[in-house]
């Protein structure tokens, strides 16, 4: 069933509001956002099944009309599990989503919609949501790596989403971290998705993150040792990023994150072995802050930055 959450209708805010959208593999999550951040209301619809990209769209437009029935929207900010075209218009492949191959979202929301449409990949959402109004909102250039089922990724410059040439920047998970390490998906060889995602953490102990964390909370020496030897390994790699970018924050989201308390010290260590004190100097090591409204608040900054164009 639809969830619609939020502040009652009558005490909404009035004012100039965006549109923020997660489109998932099972549901497709809507925010409508103020300039200043408040989620004046939230909905969740199922993602159609098979979810092509015309019953996807479909599904949008109804739940968009939901959402916002007075057309109250400047903007709207959509992201997609995929990598999205470095001008935001097109979604050039949306994993766990049927026949999904340049898909040009934004034109097809844009023409149903009247409003101007920009998508990026969800993970770049994340870290702008993050950048925004969660752990990395006291800076301006930052990275963040979601610890998930793979290893994601966002670069934030100046406040704006770094996305490269062809839009597939950002892609921080699949560094190489040892070259002769586990096959990747992206055809990379011993990639940090190799070795930090929770699939690598089931293929490398056989238990899921989370049974790994409560063991270690309870003293098991086998489970302290494990996150121990996670955070050199996620240490190391992002000793790579920050001789590249040299961010202010580093921010750590994901489901791997719940445990960060066991594996941040390691992580520490490592970058104070392997990093320059003076590329090392500031830096802030943190957990992220919102969950899994990063993406619809990171998707509504970007609509916010479209709309002031």
């Amino acid at each position: 069933m639809n969830s619609v959450l939020g502040v009652p209708q009558e005490t909404l805010k009035q004012g100039p509001q965006v549109l923020g959208i997660d489109l998932g593999g099972t549901a497709i999550k809507l925010g409508r956002f103020s300039q200043n951040g408040d989620c004046l209301q939230s909905l969740t619809v199922p993602t159609p099944q098979p979810s092509t990209p015309e019953a996807v769209v479909r599904a949008m437009i109804h739940a968009i009309a939901q959402l916002d029935p007075k057309h109250q929207a400047a903007a709207i900010g959509i992201g997609t599990p995929g990598p999205a075209d470095a001008t935001g218009r097109i979604a050039r492949v949306a994993i766990n989503l049927t026949d999904w191959h340049d898909v040009p979202l934004a034109d097809w929301i844009e023409a149903k919609t009247g409003l101007p449409t920009t998508i990026a990949n969800d993970a770049n959402c994340a870290g702008m949501g993050e950048a925004w109004l969660g752990a990395g909102r006291w800076f301006r250039n930052l990275i963040l790596l979601t610890l998930g089922t793979g290893v994601g990724g966002a670069i934030i410059l100046d406040g704006r989403l770094f996305v490269g040439h062809h839009g597939t920047a950002g892609e921080l998970g699949l560094i190489t971290l040892n070259p002769n390490g586990p096959a990747c998906n992206s055809g990379n060889q011993g990639s940090l998705e190799q070795y930090a995602s929770v699939q690598a953490i089931r293929r490398r102990t056989g238990l899921e993150p989370d049974k790994l964390g409560a063991m270690a909370i309870s003293g098991d020496a086998q489970a302290l040792e494990f996150w121990q030897h996670y955070g050199h390994d996620l240490g190391a790699g992002l000793a790579s990023l920050i001789y590249v970018l040299a961010p202010e924050a580093i921010i750590i989201g994901g489901g791997v994150s719940a445990s960060a308390d066991l594996f941040f010290p390691s992580i520490q260590t490592e970058l104070e072995r392997r990093v320059l004190p003076c590329s090392l100097a500031g830096l802030q090591l943190l957990k992220a802050e919102l969950g899994n409204q990063a993406g619809i608040v990171g998707a509504a900054k970007l609509a916010w930055q479209l709309a002031a164009e």
